[in-house]
């Protein structure tokens, strides 16, 4: 059972005082305190039950925190890069190509730049 602390307890015996003196001060009525003596006594019991309800409904202990929030990491995308080419860049083109003075022919050629 855990300890508790010196509020609490203080609390506790406000609470458990003001209930006894309720419960001493709701005496019956005689008759012959009169009508007076009777409305004054039931609403000096009412002031004070109320007080100790009110008393003990309030000491209550708070709720406890709500959880933290938990933290979520988001990674990225990773992002694609081409590597950087290393050599010449070569494409094939169609020449023409003389066979002798008069004759000539369509080749492929490969080019680079």
């Amino acid at each position: 059972m855990p300890a508790l602390s010196l509020s609490v307890l203080a609390r506790k015996g406000v609470c458990t005082a003001l209930l006894g003196a309720a419960l001493l001060s709701a005496a019956p009525a005689q008759a012959r305190d009169g009508r007076n003596g009777a409305l004054i006594g039931g609403a000096a019991a009412g002031v004070i039950g109320g007080l100790a309800v009110g008393a003990l409904l309030n000491g209550a202990a708070p709720p406890p925190p709500p959880p933290p929030a938990r933290r979520v990491y988001v990674e990225e995308e990773p992002i694609y890069v081409a590597p950087p080419r290393r050599g010449p860049i070569c494409h094939y083109e169609r020449r023409k190509v003389w066979l002798d003075e008069v004759e000539f022919t369509y080749r492929r050629v490969e080019v680079c730049e």
